[in-house]
């Protein structure tokens, strides 16, 4: 089975309303790796940003799960816009650094060279995380799944986790959700 996974990123601080508490880091990576070796996940495909995607690629990691990362923009301005700009003890930067550089190693690195200020460039990239995801599912003859990590609650802007499940499904892929506040 092929996973793509996308999520929340951990909550800035004095955010109003908490959708991924720092202390919930540790329940929701053991969320993330129950649900990898339940679906018997043997790729995972995401981007990198603090949160659900360092926590899934380090579970997936500690599986032996082999792990793709898609990036919108280049290495750097996103390690500073979507991983390190978080609190925190959890060393989100330095996952990244592994991470990227693992993926960069086994060629498993995709860099999309979108416009960092562009308003779709997030959205762009879980449709390409998605896309990724098929086509190695229909290269191996698998099945595809979309793992979405999130408080189970829209939020009233622009949701780029609403928009990851609506695109899995017009896309015919089945949904798990993970809760990060423990159902899903």
């Amino acid at each position: 089975m092929i996973g793509a996974l996308a999520g929340r990123r951990i909550d800035a601080p004095g955010v109003a309303l908490p959708r991924f508490p720092i202390d919930r880091v540790e329940a929701v990576e053991n969320r993330i790796r129950e649900a990898l070796e339940a679906d018997k996940i043997e790729i995972l495909v995401c981007a990198a940003a603090c949160g659900a995607d360092l926590l899934a690629l380090s579970a997936a990691a500690k599986l032996g799960v082999r792990r793709r990362v898609v990036l919108p923009f280049s290495i750097d301005l996103f390690r500073d816009r979507s991983v390190t700009d978080r609190p925190g003890p959890y060393p989100w930067g330095a996952l990244y650094d592994r991470f990227v550089q693992e993926a960069r190693s086994s060629d498993d690195l995709e860099l999309l060279s979108l416009h960092p200020d562009d308003p779709v460039a997030y959205e762009r990239t879980n449709e390409v995380i998605l896309d990724d995801a098929l086509s190695l599912a229909t290269s191996r003859g698998d099945g595809t799944e979309a793992l979405a990590v999130w408080d189970e609650s829209l939020r009233t802007e622009h949701d780029y986790t609403e928009q990851f499940m609506l695109a899995a499904v017009r896309r015919g892929i089945a949904v798990r959700s993970i809760g990060i506040f423990g159902s899903g």
